[in-house]
Order: structure tokens, then C-alpha cells, then sequence
């Protein structure tokens, strides 16, 4: 997809490109707005059913009713996904600080050696425990990430 559209830039051919995308998101947007009116006038078919059948105020209460539930249990879905989102960012966040932490000790672990002295001496065990300390770390979050925290 992506050497397609290169070529096509290399090529000149990224005006029609660009056109063909104009038409595309307009003949979906119109699909889009006829289907909302469809399942509009489909609503508003079940309410004169039910109106008819219990009265215009009983179906106007259990129809407001029903779509105030709708409404709570998409909310209740948007703030558990959230929750579940912001979770993960955590985790790729304490992951990447981790990683982050293990490249800047390796990346400094020759100039260390270099030293001449108690200094070069003394680092080489503090950064590796430092790594391992990272490793073991590291290490347990991908297991809990493979699993799972419902266990599937």
C-alpha cells in the first residue's frame, strides 16, 4: 500500500489520488447520514407501534427509558476501555523507562571502564547489578503481560 502510493508520487499521479479519496469520503458520509435516517425512521416506526398499542405516553417513557439505559451502558463501556487503555499505557511506560534506564548503563559502562582508579573499579559491579536489577524487572512484567490479568 504504502510503495503504491509512493510510486504514485513519484509518478505525479498524487492529484488523482487525492481526488478519488474526496469522492470516496463523500460517498461514505452520504451511506453515513442515509443509514442514521433509516434507523431514525425505523425508531420512530416502533414508537408509533408501541404508542399504539400502550399509548403515546407509556412508549414515549419506556422509549426514553431505553435509550437512557443504552446511553448508561455505553458510558459504563467507554470508562472500563479507558480504564483498561490508561492501564497498559502504565505498564509501556514503567517498560520504556526500564529499557530506557538499561540502555543509558550500558551506554555508559565503557567510558566507566576506561577510568583508571577506585571509580572504574567500584562501577563495574554497581551497574551490574543495576542491569540485572532492570533484567528482573523487565523480565516480570512481560510475564504478567503474556498471561494476562484475567488469566486468559
Amino acid at each position: 500500500m504504502l510503495a503504491r502510493l509512493l510510486a504514485s508520487f513519484a509518478a505525479g499521479e498524487m492529484s488523482g489520488a487525492v481526488k478519488r479519496l474526496r469522492i470516496s469520503a463523500a460517498a461514505y458520509m452520504a451511506a453515513a447520514l442515509l443509514a442514521l435516517f433509516g434507523a431514525g425512521f425505523l425508531v420512530f416506526a416502533a414508537f408509533i407501534l408501541a404508542a399504539d398499542r400502550w399509548g403515546a405516553v407509556n412508549a414515549a417513557l419506556g422509549f426514553g427509558i431505553a435509550f437512557l439505559a443504552v446511553a448508561g451502558i455505553v458510558l459504563l463501556a467507554l470508562k472500563i476501555w479507558t480504564s483498561v487503555q490508561s492501564r497498559r499505557a502504565r505498564r509501556r511506560r514503567v517498560s520504556d523507562a526500564g529499557l530506557l534506564a538499561g540502555t543509558a548503563a550500558l551506554t555508559l559502562l565503557p567510558s566507566l571502564l576506561a577510568r583508571s582508579g577506585k571509580i572504574g573499579g567500584i562501577a563495574l559491579p554497581i551497574v551490574a547489578a543495576v542491569g540485572y536489577a532492570i533484567y528482573r524487572e523487565n523480565a516480570r512484567h512481560s510475564d504478567e503481560d503474556e498471561v494476562g490479568p484475567d488469566g486468559a
